[in-house]
């Protein structure tokens, strides 16, 4: 075997590139082991394989600079980079993460999980390099889809008259997460099929050089490529056509749902983990579906991410002119969105938690100090989210919580998630964002608002001395804390619903303070600018005392999420230890 002998890119470069081409069927092999067993981005970084051999075969990182956009494509730049044995074996799977992180390794520049950031960086390092009067290489790999991002245009646009050498590698797989959507895509096509050669090439008119490789898995036919833009004067552009999924035929047959795999079966493809055909993404889709089949003006907008709220191709189909992708630029999604509601119609925009950080200043100028009713549904906002730094779900509760004339609510069960999402849609006075429970599907027989128009908590339990505001899927651990208050301390606490992340009950928590001695509150989200700070500030001149549990800034590149709640003393044994001392 060639790779238990690579511990850096110097043992690559001693290969020749026949073995390297052994040596790309070996890493294949151990990335499908590898996610077979604890899941990760499998068909994208299966197509990226011989693309990164080459160019660790033709630059010299860490001296050349080499910048993955997104990074969830860096599993083989991690292999070859040292990192081997994360991969290999077992026992290491967990030691290393998903992206790019300069913590891990000095081949990794920068930790990136967001699109359409390479450029820029890459623009930043190279006009450093020139002023320094140094040599390296700097190069910035992106994809197709990420090219959707409006700032890759601001960077190729400011690039292409920076008179430097700068390398973008563009990897053209075809694909976003789902289909890729928009003419810069048409462009790409025009370009595969006439192998690079058309009228109105995109990157020239960007005054860019541009160098075409049909074969993106012919190892020859990229180390060629690459060493003709070696030590550039010039902005350049090397377009590789690479298939995602390469070399497993399951991956290749559905890219989409291959694009990042739980644990599976290598044999059959099937996933070992199912998800529950009771979730709120297919929950949501349904719902939406029903609406916009008896209402015209209802518009589902996704930048990418459709399965996050469960529209799938089939379901993508059946919305027809209702649903729109516009790739993954989602500040760009935020604009569109808010200019149908300007005009009349009933936009639903749905990403990741994560991402919504990209569109910040759309929603909190044209969306909500217009006061555009535009929906928004965040999802992946929690712990049980995705277990990283770099799209953890726990910063939306502090980003959006504060914006002016925003309403952001917290469902806690299926029906009034439901009840939100109707009353959202239908109302045209709030910009409205809706924190989708990211936990097993509860139901209530309790009857739930229709309007949600005035900030009202729900008291559910009635009780003294201690109040516990337990917000949207930590309503559960609320219940749970209650019980051990009842238990250890036979004390019958109070109970809250919140349901309202912005805004302030005053009437509720004023009550409170009449037969209370303590509050506290508990959401999933960072506790620093969060839910419970609101509640902190209303109470800091009266006499009752306030805990905030969450979590620290503080977020590990890698976690288990019920490790962390533990860390965070997110448990009931924790919160009423700390109740009981209190009292």
């Amino acid at each position: 075997m060639y790779l238990e002998k690579i511990n850096c890119p110097d043992d690559l470069k001693k290969l020749s590139i026949e073995n390297c081409t052994e040596l790309a069927g070996e890493i294949r092999l151990a990335l499908i082991q590898k996610m077979s067993v604890c899941g990760g981005h499998l068909a994208s970084n299966l197509g990226v394989i011989e693309l990164t051999i080459g160019l660790h075969y033709v630059f010299d990182a860490p001296q050349d600079k080499i910048i993955f956009d997104v990074s969830h494509q860096t599993y083989c730049h991690k292999i070859l980079t040292g990192r081997k044995d994360a991969f290999v074996y077992e026992e290491k799977y967990n030691t290393i993460s998903g992206y790019s992180n300069p913590k891990e390794s000095e081949y990794d520049l920068f930790p990136i999980g967001h699109t359409s950031t390479s450029i820029s960086l890459a623009c930043g390092m190279a006009l450093t390099r020139d002023l320094k009067g140094d040599k390296e290489n700097v190069i910035a790999v992106i994809g197709d889809a990420s090219l959707d991002g409006g700032q890759a245009f601001e960077a190729l646009n400011f690039a292409g008259e920076m008179d430097s050498g700068l390398i973008v590698v563009l990897n053209d797989n075809d694909m976003s997460i789902p289909e890729n959507h928009g003419i810069l895509n048409k462009k790409l096509n025009e370009l595969r099929d006439n192998h690079g050669e058309i009228t109105d090439n995109y990157f020239k008119a960007l005054g860019f050089e541009y160098i075409f490789v049909r074969n993106g898995h012919s190892i020859p036919d990229i180390i060629k490529a690459l060493n003709r833009v070696k030590g550039t004067k010039n902005p350049v552009v090397v377009h590789v056509c690479t298939q995602k999924g390469r070399g497993y035929k399951f991956a290749e047959v559905n890219r989409e749902q291959w694009h990042w795999a739980r644990p599976f079966n290598i044999s059959t493809g099937e996933f070992l983990c199912k998800v529950p055909d009771e979730n709120y993404g297919a929950i949501v889709s349904e719902f939406l579906i029903d609406k916009m089949q008896r209402d015209s003006d209802i518009i589902v907008v996704a930048a990418s991410t459709p399965l996050c709220i469960g529209f799938h191709e089939e379901k993508r189909k059946r919305a027809g002119k209702q649903f729109v992708d516009v790739g993954i630029a989602e500040q760009n999604a935020i604009s569109v969105a808010t200019g149908i509601a300007k005009r009349g119609g009933k936009p639903v925009f749905a990403t990741n938690s994560t991402f919504y950080q990209r569109a910040y200043d759309q929603i909190e100028q044209e969306m909500c100090i217009g006061e555009n009713p535009v929906t928004m549904l965040v999802t992946h906002a929690s712990v049980f989210g995705h277990a990283n730094d770099t799209h953890a779900g726990l910063f939306d509760i502090a980003l959006l919580g504060n914006i002016p004339h925003l309403v952001y609510l917290a469902p806690t069960n299926k029906q009034e998630y439901l009840a939100m999402l109707n009353w959202s849609i239908e109302q045209t006075r709030f910009p409205v964002a809706i924190r989708v429970p990211w936990t097993s599907v509860y139901e209530t027989k309790d009857e739930v608002s229709l309007d949600y128009s005035q900030t009202k908590y729900k008291v559910t339990i009635s009780g003294k001395k201690l109040a516990v505001l337990a917000l949207g899927s930590f309503y559960y651990l609320g219940e749970q804390v209650v019980k051990e208050c009842k238990n250890r301390m036979d004390i019958q606490a109070t109970l809250i619903n919140p349901r309202f992340i912005t805004g302030i009950d005053e009437e509720t928590l004023n009550d409170l303070e009449k037969e209370h001695d303590l509050v506290i509150t508990l959401e999933d989200g960072i506790v620093s600018g969060g839910f419970g700070s609101k509640i902190s500030q209303f109470f800091s001149l009266k006499n009752v005392k306030v805990i905030n549990y969450g979590f620290s800034m503080d977020i590990p590149k890698k976690y288990v999420p019920i490790e962390l709640m533990k860390q965070n003393k997110l448990t009931p044994e924790k919160i009423v230890n700390e109740v009981m001392m209190l009292l």
